[in-house]
């Protein structure tokens, strides 16, 4: 049984129910002699990271992305309540929050290990920037949309050049995110691989690939680009792109540790959110 005595919480204060149920979260871990500490979401200072045994994130699934980047350094379990509207990674209601928490206490809830990606710009031979991610890494045209030409590599293969209005690399559990709007595959979120999926492509012959874990994308923005690019993570702009940059993004060390939902699975997740039961409603 994990021993816990200390919780960070994450709370997406934007949501309306998110003061009631901050109050009685807080109120239920001093009953417990659990010390914590509030940490706003929409004040999480870049590189903040979380202390204790748990993380438990209040909001909807871009709050725990938000949880997922502050918890991987110390490999800390989240448990993801879902105050938002669709709610793919946060698989607990608010009405089971509290019951998820003693059972996890309890040990009969187990943990679902996501691989997480890292991109880093490579500048003239210097990488300038690292970022971390649970979902996505996004190399799209910043601004007034535009085709932008990449070149594409799967160290240490050539893969091709891409002339689309961008290009996204989705961990599994991105899958369901940004990636499944563009046209990709759904993947177990307990997978090790990546997908690379163009983003309105010029040619119809590019699609979705997925490809093993242990090959990193690189991504090459041609000398010829006219265009302002910018590389996102998780939906966060994290550089403005050069001519001539390398965009490397490669399964991350890091990982992100899920409490498993106390009533679902993944695949119960994905017939109630996406009304989707393998053939058509009647």
């Amino acid at each position: 049984m994990p021993a816990i005595s200390a919780v960070t919480i994450l709370v997406n204060g934007h949501r309306a129910e998110s003061a009631s149920l901050l109050r009685d979260v807080e109120a239920y871990l001093e009953g417990q002699g659990i010390r914590f500490r509030t940490v706003r979401f929409d004040e999480e200072p870049p590189g903040a990271t979380a202390a204790g045994d748990l993380l438990l994130s209040l909001g909807g699934d871009g709050t725990l992305l938000g949880a997922a980047r502050m918890a991987a350094a110390a490999g800390m379990p989240i448990l993801g309540v879902n105050l938002g509207d669709l709610g793919f990674l946060t698989e607990i209601t608010q009405e089971e929050w509290r019951s998820a928490f003693e059972a996890y206490r309890g040990g009969s809830l187990g943990i679902s290990e996501r691989i997480m990606l890292a991109a880093s710009v490579v500048r003239r031979g210097k990488e300038v920037v690292r970022r971390i991610g649970l979902n996505d890494a996004v190399v799209s045209a910043s601004g007034v949309v535009r085709i932008i030409r990449l070149e594409v590599n799967l160290r240490p293969s050539r893969l091709g050049r891409y002339r689309a209005d961008g290009l996204i690399v989705a961990t599994p559990t991105g899958s369901t995110a940004h990636c499944l709007s563009a046209g990709g595959p759904i993947l177990h979120p307990e997978m090790s691989c990546l997908i690379l999926n163009p983003i309105c492509p010029f040619s119809l012959s590019n699609r979705p690939l997925v490809v093993p874990g242990e090959q990193p994308v690189e991504i090459v923005v041609e000398p010829s680009q006219r265009a302002s690019i910018s590389l996102t993570v998780d939906g966060r702009t994290v550089a403005e792109l050069e001519q001539g940059d390398t965009v490397i993004v490669a399964v991350a060390k890091e990982k992100t540790r899920l409490v498993r939902s106390v009533t679902r699975s993944f695949y119960e997740v994905l017939r109630s959110k996406l009304r989707w039961s393998g053939e058509p409603n009647a």
